[in-house]
């Protein structure tokens, strides 16, 4: 697969896992947990596929891993914006990028240019 993929699909399985840690560090948003799962989701998936197509261009697996941080932290500090839980959003969301953005680096493929005949 290619880089953008693994890291859409690895971001959109990861994302589930980030949207549920609200479970443990936020209790009281129980009753929205399905709301909360699927915008993570949504939000692992976009960032997968930017930190994908940046991984194609770098040359450097510490960079990859700092590039994926850097966009995971800033995805979900969007949605923390005008909410009360900072650190609670933002620090599953880099763990997410971190994840994401080694895997994509070390098991993406790179672009196969197109077959002539």
């Amino acid at each position: 697969m290619t880089k953008p993929v693994v890291g859409m699909v690895l971001g959109g399985v990861l994302g589930v896992f980030d949207g549920l840690t609200a479970l443990i560090s936020a209790p009281e948003t129980r009753p929205q947990i399905a709301e909360i799962v699927m915008g993570s989701t949504v939000k692992g998936i976009v960032a997968g596929l930017l930190i994908g197509f940046l991984a194609r261009r770098l040359r450097s697996l510490p960079l990859a891993v700092l590039v994926g941080a850097a966009i995971g932290a800033f995805f979900a500090y969007l949605v923390t914006i005008g909410g009360p839980y900072l650190w609670e959003i933002v620090l599953p969301g880099t763990v997410l990028g971190i994840i994401v953005g080694f895997a994509t680096y070390q098991y993406g493929d790179a672009a196969r240019p197109a077959a002539t005949t």
